[in-house]
């Protein structure tokens, strides 16, 4: 807008400062917007090198985890392989445990029945010593201790399959403790007594000559070899020939020697009379007895205490019984004899 009174040089002035105002609009708009891309394109740039640099740090950084997992990669391979082949192994042992196992347990069960074996033939060998025992030796103790130790044996093996062997045993026990005991111990004893005290029993008085009478000397022999030869033959002759009187009672009188003998020889007759009792051979026992006793009143001093006591003691011996009648044992042998054939054609 012109102001009035402005000349027309003014007004062209002023016209063409406004054009220039509007011209010069579009030119600051345009290095505004060049200002303005310039900026944004440096800074794009910044970026876009900054992105760069990340991406290329990025870039690095996962080439660098790559080689690393790479590495993890093949070390867990190996890994993977190694317990692969440890795996391998360990079944391959795994499989050879179990062959052992079986192997084993095989072998048990063999060791087991060869025990079972070897305690039957050891039981079946016990019986048969108690059976001897008490049928061939009369010895009840004896025999009562196999069946005893035979029943111990089986007791600690605690087994069901031995019930009726056990059972068998048990009863074969029962009729042996049920005898009547006898006092073997104590018949020995009084025996050696009676044998230890022989030597202070006296004889009978004037049984005993003092002294031993010599023999007369024999003449002297001729020297002709064949009247020497008649004299020692007629001399000899004499000697075998002794005259005695049978129908007198009187006993000879006993040299000191013979009464040693004498002594010995009833000693010997006790000794004698206590292994019979050992074996249970009643006859013998009291065929001794009876003769130590016929010689006790025969040789020695009745009137004595220790021959009296010794004769009662005689008594009492001859009196005691040694025959029992035996049980039959043999139900346990042929229990065990009969387990034994169960188990052979069971393992067949």
């Amino acid at each position: 807008m012109t102001p009035p009174g402005a000349t027309p040089l003014a007004q062209d002035a002023a016209a063409t400062k406004k054009t220039l105002g509007w011209a010069s609009l579009p030119l600051l708009i345009a290095m505004l917007a060049l200002l303005l891309l310039g900026w944004h394109w440096l800074d794009s740039r910044q970026h876009d090198a900054q992105l760069e640099l990340n991406l290329g740090r990025r870039l690095a950084e996962f080439e660098a985890s790559n080689k690393e997992s790479g590495i993890l990669v093949r070390q867990t391979q190996e890994t993977v392989r190694e317990t692969q082949a440890k795996l391998s192994l360990l079944e391959q042992k795994i499989a050879e445990s179990q062959s052992h196992q079986v192997a084993l347990e095989e072998l048990y069960q063999e060791m087991s029945r060869n025990r079972d074996e070897w305690v039957l033939a050891e039981i079946e060998q016990m019986l048969l010593i108690a059976s001897q025992q008490l049928q061939l030796a009369g010895n009840v103790r004896a025999a009562l201790i196999a069946l005893q130790t035979a029943e111990s044996r089986l007791q600690r093996m605690d087994r069901p399959q031995f019930f009726t062997l056990r059972k068998a045993i048990n009863k074969d026990i029962e009729q042996l403790q049920s005898l009547p005991q006898l006092d073997l111990t104590g018949l020995n004893l009084r025996i050696d007594i009676l044998a230890a005290g022989i030597d202070r029993l006296p004889l009978l008085q004037g049984r005993v000559t003092t002294s031993m009478e010599k023999p007369a000397p024999r003449q002297p022999l001729p020297e002709n070899f064949w009247l020497r030869l008649k004299e020692e033959a007629w001399q000899d002759f004499k000697e075998l020939v002794r005259i005695q009187n049978l129908e007198k009672t009187e006993l000879p009188l006993l040299s000191p020697d013979q009464a040693y003998f004498l002594r010995e020889n009833l000693r010997l007759r006790l000794l004698s009379a206590r292994l019979a009792l050992l074996q249970r051979n009643e006859a013998s026992y009291k065929a001794d007895i009876k003769a130590a006793e016929d010689w006790l009143n025969r040789y020695f001093d009745t009137s004595d205490k220790a021959v009296r006591g010794a004769l009662n003691h005689l008594k009492q011996l001859e009196q005691s019984r040694l025959s029992i009648d035996l049980p039959d044992i043999s139900g346990s042998l042929d229990a065990a004899r009969a387990f034994k054939l169960a188990q052979d054609k069971a393992g067949k």
